[in-house]
């Protein structure tokens, strides 16, 4: 029988979480002046510090920005009441639309190949695409040893931020995801084998590794896959190489740009359940994160028990409640009463009558950043 939600665990790295549920990354839409962290994030960070989590993930934070100031107000206002907080780091890669962050409006970005965004069918989407994210440029070594080291510099810095951990963000199609994991078409070191396509993030591990507290978490957050697909046994394998290059948790979710709403959907939680599952059997040694479509005690409890995965994330329920884990925790509550309800975010009539996927999830991310910002406001968030 597996933990209870109260259950402290103590990661590989030695760091302890008080109990089982951490708060999820989400967009929080929140950077200051030069997209740097400011009153307002940790306003809505020292709310969530006093909920009881067990851990924060932030939302993801890009690996090329430093100013240890802001970041260390950051990293004290997360853990002002002992929760460790884990930053998630990432590079956007092609899903960077022009404009965003040191780009510019005629900045090309990079990916492993030089494959376009597809966020949905028709002219339409294939103009919003052209127009709004461009074609990518296919990474050069310069290209991959430069964002290595800025992966591992970001690291390094928020650990003398005092961030108890970052989490590499291999998944919702961003840099380290199936673009180099899956599907690249690179016919060099980087590319073929699924050992070969993960040798970036192994790099980037390891390098990390050199650079920080030997305390100092590393995790990493995947897609889930399709066990009856034809690349799941490469997924296992890369696995497996993450746990022996010594990740301490593993976080499985799914979605991306190109397909953000089956993010939510209930056929989408089976399907990460189904891959933790598959996971834990294969690989019952690496500490399992499992994100996605958990809403009251009874679904949380069911899969700790279940042994199926050892930590929870929490996202939009964690907007409506900051502090849902005194609600799941304190057994003065029914099992009926310790969960929170809320309906979908309609997709709006634009993106349904254009085809174009990323603003039906858009819908969602837009829905959820206006409850953060009351949170900042000191309003009492709603449901959809």
């Amino acid at each position: 029988m597996g933990p209870d939600i109260k259950e402290p665990l103590t990661l590989p790295c030695g760091l302890v979480l008080p109990n089982r549920l951490v708060k999820a990354a989400m967009a929080e839409g929140l950077a200051d002046k030069g997209h740097l962290p400011g009153p307002r994030i940790s306003r809505v960070y020292g709310e969530w510090a006093k909920g009881g989590w067990g851990a924060l993930l932030t939302g993801n934070i890009q690996v090329d920005r430093e100013s240890l100031d802001a970041w260390k107000q950051y990293a004290d206002a997360c853990q002002e009441y002992g929760t460790p907080a884990i930053a998630q780091i990432c590079h956007p890669v092609r899903q960077s639309p022009r404009g965003a962050g040191e780009w510019g409006l005629c900045g090309q970005t990079i990916a492993p190949s030089e494959i376009p965004l597809h966020i949905g069918d028709g002219v339409a989407a294939s103009i919003v695409r052209n127009v709004v994210f461009g074609s990518p440029k296919g990474m050069s070594q310069s290209d991959i040893d430069h964002v290595v080291g800025q992966f591992v510099n970001c690291a390094r810095v928020l650990a003398q931020c005092v961030f108890s951990g970052v989490e590499l963000h291999a998944a919702h199609g961003y840099l380290l995801s199936k673009h180099f994991l899956q599907s690249n078409t690179r016919h060099d070191q980087y590319g073929g084998s699924a050992g070969r396509r993960a040798r970036i993030v192994l790099d980037i591990i390891q390098q990390i590794r050199n650079v920080v507290p030997a305390t100092f978490c590393v995790g990493i957050k995947l897609n889930s896959a399709d066990p009856s697909a034809s690349d799941f046994e490469d997924t296992m394998s890369q696995i497996q190489l993450f746990g022996n290059a010594g990740v301490d948790f593993l976080e499985i979710s799914g979605g991306s740009y190109e397909d953000p709403t089956t993010q939510s959907t209930a056929a989408r939680e089976a399907f990460f359940l189904d891959f933790a599952t598959q996971t834990r059997e294969r690989l019952p040694n690496i500490v399992l994160l499992l994100t996605g479509g958990f809403r009251s005690r009874e679904g949380i409890e069911a899969a700790l028990k279940a042994g199926v995965c050892d930590l929870v994330g929490i996202g939009r329920p964690a907007v409506l409640r900051p502090d849902f884990p005194q609600l799941l925790i304190d057994k003065t509550y029914s099992d009926q009463e310790a969960t929170v309800a809320f309906s979908k975010v309609p997709i709006p009539f634009l993106a349904r009558l254009l085809q174009i996927r990323v603003l039906g999830g858009g819908a969602e991310t837009e829905y959820f950043q206006g409850q953060i910002r009351r949170i900042v406001a000191g309003l009492a968030t709603y449901a959809p």
